[in-house]
Formats: structure tokens, sequence, C-alpha cells
């Protein structure tokens, strides 16, 4: 105790010019500021659950405002010493929108303590006996440095953590202890997947129709709903952009969207991890009065923060500072600032408060210190912060604990959980016929403007087929012809199926957009390669047609409508095997790199499997006869159209002998005599278009799930140190 007497004293002269609790107020009165001691209750709006033992007193003031105050709410003793008066609301202009209230819902948690799983046990605390509480119409935000369960107490609150952790304590939603219902609540994560290649409303509408059950045109109000909610109205009608190619919304619009997203179900409560990321304080500014403006409707917004400026702390109104897991402080803001200067830590007059809070809690600042030891004494800005961070965060904690802040935090757990309030129920679900309509028809619409993706394939398939046609044009339909004829069939299947990597960024585009839905459940596996199959066919049989159409008759193949349509089918089922294997290499890997990297290789190995190179029947058969020359499917696509082009026909030798199409194949190319073997082949290449979705299917519905889930842990656990 003498060391953090010393230390805190050591701190407190050093910040001689740090000023009283009562003029440290932020200076973001002018967005908001109420009177100092009203916690607010859960307040009923027109269509918000009954709280019978809430009694609610309501001053209208002069100039048209009021102020809500909850007169059974205990009041923060810290905030006594504060003198501030409130602010009256200004009044709405004539024809001004407002925007639908929304009934929300009170979250309080009690002794919850989080372990993750070690090598041996569940051993490393993230969270440890953390107390609080958050109400309607209020903004509570859990701050702290990084990696100190900050992300991991939000998804403790959300019911996201993975399984490789473990939650001990309890977590109240109305007083009920249980988990909160689909569609009752929404939670952003830090890093979202949107869709560029839609405008702001249309991917909303979409979010609508994947979540929401009922007719399409009842979703179109809680489109324009979450569009105001989040001031986008002038974005609406433009393209969220993101790419290199198009330039789309600013960052903090973005942002702004992956909310709104989440705001179509009307949820009662919103979990945002890290709503400043990578914002400009303007920005920020913006995001956080946006925020305030959807809490005032009655929703009740949690989230994590790293810092903030002082215009944005004065928007808070309950804080939850965390430090390696600890509970340094849980209370109003203002409040906060009076509990550092009790513990002999006041905020100088110069210094935002969260950068105060995060540099006495923070240990990374204990390097800075020590390697700055040597010219310090030369740079009077320093010696301020010349403090030990463990002694600063042992303060607090004793102090917190000690403090009648913590005492009323229990009270008002207490109070919120003695008596069960109306439970949230689940608003239904999307049928999963409706999903998978509108997953199609948003892929088409995706592909229709993703020409660097889609289109610009297109053209690249057609200059192949163009290029392998002219190179092998004129060959006639002599005996002699038939070795170069099938180099020209088996070039022409295998580089087309090379150049299909060129769909990898597309579909692993695809893949992050499905992980991100599927972590809110406004997706399914199954739904989403079903969407996906869908619509892709009309784009891969516009590739099959355009492309066979110029090869076939540039190399001059059997002038016959059947024939021909074989060959576009043929090459069809091949396009599908190839997008088919190309979701299985991205969904294992999920990086265009590595994807682009293994599937060359693969298809090297299966084109010299093929039989082109050697003769099937004399490849060697462990390995290479079996299995690689069964699993490449160039095998079956090359054999069916060989067995296409040339059972049925004869060459003469001679003036009297003639021998049979397969006669003439055999020394080159490995076929079937059967006349109905180039319909086993197509039927082949179908089954492995199945069978490699049914992989992916697997893939998606445990690998993916289960990694997107612990990389967004450990990204809580072990984020970067300065996220902003």
């Amino acid at each position: 105790m003498e060391e953090i007497h010393s230390q805190s004293d050591h701190y407190r002269s050093s910040s001689s010019s740090a000023s009283s609790p009562a003029s440290r107020v932020p200076s973001s009165n002018f967005f908001y500021l109420r009177k100092p001691g009203a916690l607010r209750q859960p307040i009923s709006f027109e269509d918000s659950p009954d709280w019978d033992d809430t009694d609610i007193e309501v001053k209208v003031e002069e100039g048209g405002g009021d102020s809500i105050n909850a007169a059974t709410t205990p009041a923060s003793p810290s905030l006594s010493k504060i003198n501030s008066g409130s602010l009256p609301s200004p009044p709405l202009p004539e024809g001004a929108v407002v925007a639908r209230k929304i009934s929300g819902a009170s979250v309080a948690w009690k002794d919850l303590t989080i372990t993750i799983k070690g090598k041996r046990k569940y051993s490393d605390k993230v969270v440890k006996s953390s107390n609080g509480y958050a109400l309607p119409g209020t903004m509570t935000v859990i701050m702290g440095p990084a990696r100190s369960g900050k992300s991991t107490l939000l998804r403790a609150l959300a019911g996201r953590l993975p399984d490789s952790a473990r939650m001990y304590g309890e977590v109240h939603i109305n007083g009920v202890k249980s988990h909160m219902p689909y569609g009752s609540y929404g939670f952003v994560d830090r890093e979202t997947t949107l869709i560029g290649s839609l405008t702001v409303r249309e991917f909303l509408y979409y979010s609508a129709l994947l979540q929401l059950p009922g007719f399409f045109f009842q979703k179109r109000s809680v489109v324009e709903d979450a569009i105001l909610s989040m001031s986008l109205g002038d974005y609406a009608n433009k393209l969220i952009g993101g790419h290199c190619y198009m330039k789309g919304l600013p960052t903090g619009e973005r942002r702004r969207v992956s909310i709104a997203r989440e705001l179509v179900m009307r949820p009662h409560v919103v979990f945002i991890d890290e709503p400043l990321y990578h914002l400009d304080s303007v920005s920020a500014l913006l995001m956080m009065v946006t925020l305030k403006k959807l809490a005032s409707t009655g929703c009740t917004l949690i989230f994590t923060i790293y810092q903030s400026s002082t215009e944005v702390f004065g928007l808070f109104d309950r804080i939850c500072l965390l430090s390696n897991g600890n509970t340094l402080f849980f209370g109003e803001t203002l409040a906060c600032l009076q509990h550092f200067s009790n513990a002999g830590f006041p905020c100088p007059i110069m210094q935002s408060p969260s950068d105060h809070f995060l540099r006495a809690i923070n240990t990374d600042f204990d390097r800075i210190i020590a390697m700055c030891k040597n010219w310090q004494d030369d740079n009077g800005e320093l010696s301020s912060v010349n403090m030990d961070t463990a002694v600063a965060i042992r303060t607090l904690e004793a102090t917190y604990k000690s403090s009648a802040d913590a005492a009323a935090v229990e009270t008002m757990i207490l109070k919120l959980t003695e008596k069960e309030g109306p439970s949230l129920k689940s608003k239904g679900k999307a049928g999963s016929a409706t999903r998978v309509a509108v997953l199609t028809w948003r892929s088409l619409l995706i592909m229709s403007r993703e020409w660097k993706y889609y289109w610009l394939r297109l053209i690249l398939y057609m200059l192949l087929a163009l290029c392998i046609g002219t190179v092998f044009s004129g060959l006639g339909h002599s005996l002699s012809s038939v070795g170069t004829r099938v180099a020209a069939i088996f070039v022409f299947i295998s580089f087309s199926s090379i150049l299909s990597i060129a769909g990898v960024p597309a579909q692993l585009k695809e893949i992050k957009i499905y992980a991100c839905e599927q972590s809110n459940w406004h997706s399914g596996t199954l739904v989403f390669l079903l969407g996906q199959l869908l619509s892709s066919i009309p784009f891969v049989f516009l590739i099959s047609i355009s492309s066979s159409l110029v090869f076939y008759f540039l190399v001059g193949l059997r002038d016959h409508f059947s024939l021909l349509m074989y060959f576009v089918l043929n090459f069809f089922a091949c396009l599908l095997v190839n997008e088919g294997l190309v979701l299985v290499i991205a969904s294992i890997c999920q990086d265009i790199f590595w994807s682009i990297l293994i599937l060359l290789n693969v298809h090297v190995i299966m084109m010299l499997s093929a039989g082109y190179f050697r003769i099937r029947s004399a490849l060697p058969k462990p390995v290479w006869m079996y299995p690689v020359s069964y699993i490449a499917f160039h095998t079956y696509a090359v054999q069916g159209l060989l067995e296409n082009e040339y059972i049925g026909t004869s060459f003469a030798v001679g003036q009297v002998r003639t021998i049979s199409g397969y006669q003439a194949l055999r020394n080159v190319y490995d076929i079937s005599q059967d006349s109905n073997a180039r319909w086993e082949n197509l039927l082949v290449l179908f089954l492995m278009a199945v069978g490699y979705r049914i992989l992916v299917f697997v893939l998606l519905k445990f690998r993916v799930r289960n990694t997107i889930s612990v990389r967004g842990f450990l990204q809580c656990s072990k984020k970067t140190k300065n996220p902003r």
C-alpha cells in the first residue's frame, strides 16, 4: 500500500495542472448533456413492453424541451459533486421525419468470468468477475486498451462466444436469464464484408429479404427506417464500392451501412464491436452522433471502443473500463472522471478523458518510459507519464471495489433482476425457398455489374477459343489429322480449365459474404450453395456456348447439330466442375495467393494423368493410374468429346480397306467402343460437379464457420495495439 500511495502521490504532483472534476466536464455539451445523478430506467414507447415498477418523472421545461428522470434509480454518489444543468431538446422543424420508436431491453450481467481453452484446460481468464448493466435509450461503452477483454465481454453478452471459450456468471435480459432469440438483437463485427456492386438501398433491401418473413413490399418501409436511423439518406442510391476499380462510400458511411444491415430487424439491443474502427475524428464524431440518435429512439446500444475524442466521450451514457480483464470502473462517464480523481489520477486540462484513462491503465506505456529514460529529462512532457502502470491499475481497481459507485451498480443489477420483465420473442425468419431466390437474384445482379470478375472472363474464354481454333484450323477429316484433332480438343479443355482460376477472387468474395451473413444467421450453407449454383448456371452456360461455337467451327469438327449440342453440354459440365473445384480450394485456403497456387498445381497434375501425354492404360498404376487419372475431370471430358467425334465414323486405308474411328484413336487416346459411353462420361462430369459442391457444403458447414468464430475471438484478444 505504501508503494501505491507513493506512486499515486507522484502522479498527482506531476499533474498539478489538472483541474477539478467539475471543470473536466467534456466539451461536448453542445451535443449531449443531462442532469447528473439521473440514471435512466427502461422507458416505454408506443410499442415497448410495459414496466409496472418504473416510476418516470417528466418535467416540461421552458423552450419546448423535456427532461426525463428516473425517480426510482439510485443516483451515482460521485456525480452529486458535479454541478451542471440539462439542456432542453430543440423543437423539431415542420415536416421533419421522426424516427420510429424501438422497444429496448435491459441487459444486466453479474460476476461474469470468461476463460479460454489453453493447452490442457480452461485456465486463461479473459474477463474476470465483471458486473454491469445497459438500459433502453442509452449507450453503454466498454473501453480499455488492447487485449483487455472488451470484445470478449461484448460477445459474451450477445451469446456469441466460440466453442473454445467458457462463460461463468449470469446475463439477464429484461430480468430473464436466457439467450436472446433471433431478430431480437443485432451484432456488428469489427470488420464486415459489404457488396460493393450494390447501392446502399439495394444492399439493405436484399438483407431485409434474407432476414424478415412476409411479402417483398413490406420490407421497403423497414429499409427506409434503417437508412433514416443511420443518416444514410444522401448515400441511399450510391454504390457501396470499395474495389480497386470502383470508387465507393467513405469508411464512415460504409461502417454505418454495416450497422444499418442489423437494424432492418428492428432489434431491441444492438452490439457493435469497435464502431470507430479506422475512422478519423470527424467520421467518428458523426458516427457517435448517429448512434446517439438511434439510442434516443429507445434502442439499447452496447459497444466497445479503444479511445475517443473529448466530444465523442461526452456522448456516452455509461462506461465499463477494463484492463487485463479486470473492471476498473462501471458507471456514468462523468463519474469516471471523479473516480480517477479520487484514486489520485486527475485528468489534466488539455487531455482527452479517454486518452487519460488509457494512459493510466495501458501497460504498453511502461515500455515507452523505459525507451525514453535516457532523454526524458530534456523533454518535460514525458515527466507526467513516469508512473508504474501496474500500480495505477491496482489503485483504481481497489478504489472502485470499495466505492459507492460499485455498490450503486450492484443495487441496480439487483433491481433489474429481481423481477422478470417481458421476454423477447423471435420475429421469425424468411423461408429457405425465399432465401435461395433472393441470393440467386442478388448474385445475378452482382454478376451483371462485376465486369472485372465475370464479363472479362467471358471475353478471355472467347479469345482463348479463337486462338486455339485458329491454330488448329483447316485440319480436314483424314486419318492423318486424328492426332492433331485430339491435341486440339485436349488443349481446349485443359487451357479453358486453367483459365477458370481467374474466378478465384470472386469466389473468395462470395465465401466472405456468406461467412458474414452466416455469423448473424442471415443465410445458411445449403441456401448459399443453391443460390450460388443457380446464379452461376446462366453465366457458365453463356461461356460454354460462346466458346464452343467459336472453337467447334474453326477447328472443323463434324457438322451435325446433335454433336454440337453434346460438345456444348460437355464443356458446360466441365466448367461446372471447375467452379466446384475452385470453391473447394477457396474454402480450404481462404487466401487468394495460396488458392491460385494450389489450383495451378492441381490442374497440372490432372492434365498429366488425363491420358494425352501418355496413354491412360500405360500410366504407372500406383498414384497416376489409381486414383489420379480417375479423379481428373479432364479424362472424362476429353474422352466424351472424342467419342462424340469419332464413334460411328470410318477412315479409308488404301483402295479397299477402312478402319473405324475407334481403331484410328486406339494408339492415340483410350476411348470406349460403346455408343453410349459419351453419355456415361457426361454423367460422370455432372456427378463430379455435385460431389465437389457436397464437399464445399461440408467445408463451409464446419471449417469456415469455426474459423470465422475463432478468428473473431482471437482478434478481440490479440488485436493490434492501435486499431484506429
